[in-house]
């Protein structure tokens, strides 16, 4: 376990709560004007889902989860259980939409995902910095748009909405930033 000022702490980290594992949902860094600083964290309990809110003194040390990653492979969802397999002794695992949340949105059957675990047990996954996913819905391009005009919502293959430059088609793969669901460009 590492310990870590309570002013570090991210979105998509993973704690130790009070004796429980959680993962930060939403974090915000209030001051005050004369009074402490603080820091407010959305927390989700991993093992039975709770969301709790707490706030943290500038200076509190917070446990940081020590986490192993094993590179799996996405083979497809199943209602609300998305199912990865080891590459090296073909072992599967389930993790919950739930416990995935918006990263669900840049998973791709086949692709190559790394998978936290917390002791024996899947807690999340370790997105790669891009991925490239095709448009199934979006408005018909304007033909002689530039990258400067106006822009668009677009639908790709996993549901995820992405706003895009006019000039991008249905049938166009796009490569989207997955910490911010950012367009940065066609692939």
């Amino acid at each position: 376990m590492s310990s870590m000022q309570a002013t570090r702490i991210r979105k998509g980290h993973l704690i130790l709560h009070e004796g429980s594992l959680c993962r930060v949902v939403d974090t915000y860094h209030i001051t005050p004007g004369n009074k402490r600083a603080h820091v407010q964290c959305k927390l989700r309990d991993i093992r039975t889902g709770r969301l709790v809110d707490y706030k943290f003194r500038a200076e509190d040390d917070v446990e940081r989860a020590s986490l192993d990653e094993r590179e799996m492979q996405f083979l497809y969802r199943d209602g609300d259980m998305f199912n990865f397999m080891d590459t090296s002794n073909y072992e599967q695992v389930h993790i919950s939409l739930e416990a995935l949340g918006d990263q669900a949105l840049y998973l791709l059957p086949e692709a190559l995902i790394n998978v936290e675990f917390y002791e024996a047990d899947p807690v999340g996954i370790h997105l790669p910095q891009t991925v490239d996913l095709k448009v199934t819905e979006t408005a018909p391009g304007i033909k002689g748009a530039t990258a400067a005009a106006q822009v668009k919502p677009a639908t790709v293959q996993t549901g995820l909405v992405v706003t895009v430059p006019s000039f991008v088609n249905e049938g166009d793969v796009v490569r989207v930033n997955t910490e911010t669901g950012e367009y940065l460009s066609r692939a």
